[in-house]
């Protein structure tokens, strides 16, 4: 079968993907609480962003300004339209519409906010698709309640989600509950489970037993979410949101097949429980062997049966290998290892566009659900000419590779692929660094404070895969 001249189904969510705290600026008006990541400094490649207790005024926090899009959203989303977008995957920031987390009655002035930024969208016939969580809950629920090592978030979380399907039931359909979840297997790192979870760890926790429980009580909300959400509209498909990255095995050895297997285990539980309403075997024997009693009742399993997602939403940015260890268990942090067949980015991403139909058919073969493809892209360092364009070849060529695998999975393989929504697609501060530098837009943002939008030729690009539903790519 060949791919040239082949289009992609009809009704495929062709658009682009950004973060509410990444890009809305407005970090205190309109009655907006502060977030997790309104504490966040600005970082660098290998420097790690700090959490400050509260704000500091001798720090600098690129999230609280970003790029300006909750004063400038309606020029954003024209060229949005431009491009031909027909999908637009954001978040709703949870302090927004209650500032605090735990308050009596939702904020008016940041509902109002959403509706009509989501009238602009669907003035162009673009779908809001959108994120609860989007690691940026509000820091008031991380100093008074710890984050999510407290059960109690789960009300406040499922108070939440219920306030917005209410309001936006009728000008959204796709939701997806929390982003990147399973981020948090590096739970070594204190920015993983701060950014995921809201918890700082204490020096005699154990980070890994915080993980779990976290995760737990996040998987719970999620799920009493779901059941919620197809009460208030039905026809709500509610999905869950996955970092993908492939681990495969560094050589054909036996063992090194078997230590990949538990590290795909290890990292992609979490969709198991959203998916299948239930906890892998293996892991209920882990959390025993280390006895770590974790707080998980007989009503959450019954509400995790009972709230599985429709979809499964997901990242997909590279792949990772692994070797044995002689143990069998995947640590995050230590264990990965060079793959000699990808090359890496500037910033030691192995960049592997066959991992990405690798990833559609492992996600197919093993839930049997849709897919949707909600973040890809490449960051990079783009220069401006003086004459004010930006020659991003190299991104074009990025999502050419991307895509081409993502359309033999969908053509050749059979995989139900709701559509794709490349990360970034305006340029916006970045999660890990909070830098501007690191680009993965369409659209230039000009970060020198005039914050000018500029199209790069990825734009044009980009609109007339859109406009040929990717027939071009072959």
């Amino acid at each position: 079968m060949t791919l040239k001249g082949q289009a992609f189904p009809d009704g495929f969510l062709w658009g682009g993907a950004v973060a509410a705290h990444q890009l809305e600026g407005g970090f205190d008006q309109g009655g907006k609480g502060l977030s997790t990541a309104d504490v966040m400094t600005i970082g660098g490649n290998g420097i790690p962003r700090k959490v400050t207790d509260g704000i500091d005024p001798n720090e600098f926090y690129p999230n609280h300004n970003a790029i300006d899009f909750y004063h400038r959203y309606p020029e954003d989303i024209k060229l949005f339209a431009e491009m031909g977008f027909k999908a637009f995957r954001t978040s709703i920031a949870w302090t927004r519409i209650f500032p605090n987390g735990d308050e009596d009655q939702p904020n008016e002035a940041g509902l109002k906010f959403y509706d009509d930024m989501f009238d602009e969208c669907l003035k162009y016939g673009i779908q809001p698709v959108i994120t609860l969580s989007h690691f940026e809950m509000p820091y008031h629920l991380v100093k008074e309640y710890g984050g999510w090592r407290s059960r109690k978030v789960i009300d406040f979380f499922v108070k939440f989600a219920t306030v917005v399907f209410k309001r936006y039931k009728n000008k959204v359909k796709y939701w997806m509950t929390f982003n990147e979840i399973n981020n948090q297997t590096d739970f070594e790192s204190s920015h993983a489970l701060f950014t995921d979870s809201g918890i700082l760890p204490k020096p005699e926790e154990d980070n890994e037993k915080l993980m779990y429980q976290a995760a737990h009580y996040e998987l719970v909300a999620s799920a009493e979410a779901v059941k919620i959400g197809h009460k208030i509209n039905p026809d709500f498909q509610i999905g869950c949101m996955i970092a993908m990255t492939p681990i495969y095995p560094l050589t054909s050895k036996p063992e090194d097949i078997l230590f990949a297997q538990r590290a795909m285990q290890t990292r992609f539980w979490f969709a198991d429980v959203h998916a299948n309403g239930f906890y892998p075997k293996w892991l209920l024997n882990r959390f025993d062997e280390k006895n770590f009693n974790l707080d998980i009742t007989d009503d959450d399993l019954k509400v995790l049966r009972e709230g599985t997602v429709d979809y499964i939403g997901f990242s997909y940015y590279m792949s990772f290998a692994v070797k044995d260890t002689g143990k069998l268990e995947y640590n995050e942090s230590h264990d990965r290892v060079d793959n000699p067949y990808v090359k890496a980015s500037e910033w030691g991403w192995q960049v592997d566009p066959v991992g990405l139909r690798y990833a559609l058919n492992w996600f197919n073969d093993r839930y049997h659900l849709p897919l949707f493809i909600v973040e890809n892209g490449l960051g990079a360092v783009d220069k401006k000419t003086a004459d004010n364009k930006i020659h991003d070849d190299y991104r074009i060529k990025y999502m050419t590779d991307h895509i081409r695998e993502m359309k033999k999975a969908v053509l050749q393989d059979g995989v139900d692929l709701i559509g794709y929504t490349p990360w970034g697609c305006i340029d916006l501060v970045a999660a890990s660094t909070g830098q501007m530098s690191k680009r993965y837009g369409f659209i230039y943002v000009d970060g020198t404070g005039s914050l000018n939008r500029y199209k790069k030729d990825s734009f044009d690009w980009f609109e007339n895969v859109i406009e040929t539903n990717g027939a071009e790519i072959e």
